[in-house]
């Protein structure tokens, strides 16, 4: 899980990958409690692994992946 761990608020920083999409969108860094209030409200994401899934994200990835 090299790299992950720098992406992660450190309370998490050892969880497994199943345990992390599990966890909440805020144990992102840069993901406040706020943020992911307006992430449950605007698109019912709760955990990371719904925000990883979500289809409005991954058209966005998408298309910003073809604009490149």
């Amino acid at each position: 899980m090299a790299g992950i761990a720098a992406k992660l608020d450190k309370a998490y920083e050892n969880l497994s990958v199943e345990e992390l999409a599990k966890a909440p969108v805020a144990a992102l860094q840069g993901v406040s409690d706020s943020d992911a209030e307006h992430l449950k409200a605007a698109f019912n994401i709760t955990t990371i692994g719904d925000l990883g899934t979500n289809k409005h994200f991954l058209w966005a990835e998408a298309i910003a992946k073809l604009a490149e």
